[in-house]
């Protein structure tokens, strides 16, 4: 049987419909997902495989197979950095600033290792990362040695999942062909392409988070924390109820952590980098310190195994003793333009 027969086989398993229908084994999403990877199929068949997937949603069993096969084919060789956390950053934000990436800087003044990764989605129409940390004064790892330079200056690094994994980027970007997103987004999340001990993820829709837990279970990750974050993001929202998911060495657990906030903060009409660099130097925020505090407490509820209230506590802490001076140094000219209009416009999610 050659390769285009074996795949039609996997077409008709998840095609077939409600009765006569089923879903992939962990076997057979990994073949699949492989033979999808190594280009062994036709560009019709990679398609409607695809968007079979996206109508029907995926199991944590398929998500599990998927996700080894892109493990296998990650490029950037990363695994012998010692990193201490990864992050998976892929929702972007359009309410806003990351501030999640003072909750970064924070750890990282503590001496750990974190490794972030991201793309920017086509017609998504949202602020990522990568688009603002040249205004703050720091750039885009774009080769391995680039992330361990990085890593050992600032404790942290950023590189483009075109780069960690081409094959995962170009399925992300078929959102432009199709106009839909497809499994590819949750598996760049799950990925943790660094091999570090520590996972964190954050996901927009309901019971994904779960989904992303019983995952980690199959693959049977060490130590993974999911939760539904601000806009999607790996950034806690204050003003709303939220659980996490937890899995470690297969033991999966919840935590269910009330909001910071009753009342909703006005977002602001334009996100502007320098207002990170001016909160982290000490001006006030009461929206931007409790979604890192909160952030913060989630990383050491994950890093740690702390629970919430000590958690909390710890943040608290750690930044009320963190280094006020800008890590970047002097930040980039650029950092008081406006990067982002969050009025006015329809925003894809």
């Amino acid at each position: 049987m050659n390769d285009n027969q074996e795949f039609k086989h996997f077409i008709r398993i998840i095609g077939r419909g409600q009765r006569a229908g089923r879903t992939l084994t962990q076997q057979e999403a990994f073949d699949a997902m492989t033979m999808l990877i190594e280009e062994r199929i036709m560009p019709e068949q990679k398609g409607a495989f695809l968007m079979l997937l996206r109508v029907r949603e995926e199991t944590a069993e398929e998500l599990a197979g998927f996700t080894q096969a892109f493990r296998k084919h990650t490029v950037a060789d990363l695994g012998d950095l010692h990193v201490d956390l990864d992050m998976g950053c892929y929702a972007g934000k359009r309410r806003h600033l990351p501030w999640f990436l003072l909750a970064v800087l924070v750890l990282a003044q503590q001496g750990k290792r974190i490794f972030l990764h991201g793309t920017n989605e086509p017609d998504s129409k949202r602020l990522y990362l990568n688009d603002v940390l040249p205004h703050l004064g720091f750039c885009e790892a774009t080769s391995t040695q680039m992330v361990a330079d990085q890593l050992a200056s600032h404790g942290f690094s950023y590189m483009g999942l075109e780069r960690v994994n081409p094959q995962l980027d170009k399925i992300i970007q078929l959102r432009a062909q199709f106009g839909l997103r497809s499994c590819a987004n949750t598996l760049a999340r799950i990925l943790n392409p660094s091999k570090a001990d520590f996972s964190l993820q954050g996901v927009f829709h309901r019971q994904v988070d779960e989904k992303h837990r019983l995952t980690a279970a199959l693959l049977q990750d060490q130590n993974m924390l999911c939760f539904r974050g601000e806009g999607g993001e790996i950034e806690f929202n204050p003003e709303r109820d939220v659980t996490l998911h937890t899995c470690r060495n297969s033991q999966e657990k919840t935590i269910d952590v009330k909001a910071f906030n009753d009342t909703r903060i006005t977002k602001p009409k334009q996100l502007i980098a320098s207002e990170l660099i001016a909160f982290w130097e000490g001006k006030e925020n009461v929206y931007a310190h409790d979604a890192v505090i909160g952030t913060l407490s989630i990383m050491l509820v994950l890093l740690d195994n702390l629970d919430w209230p000590q958690a909390v506590n710890q943040a608290k802490g750690l930044w009320s003793v963190r280094n006020k001076n800008w890590p970047a140094g002097n930040s980039a000219e650029s950092a008081t333009t406006s990067l982002f209009d969050t009025t006015g416009k329809h925003y894809a999610h």
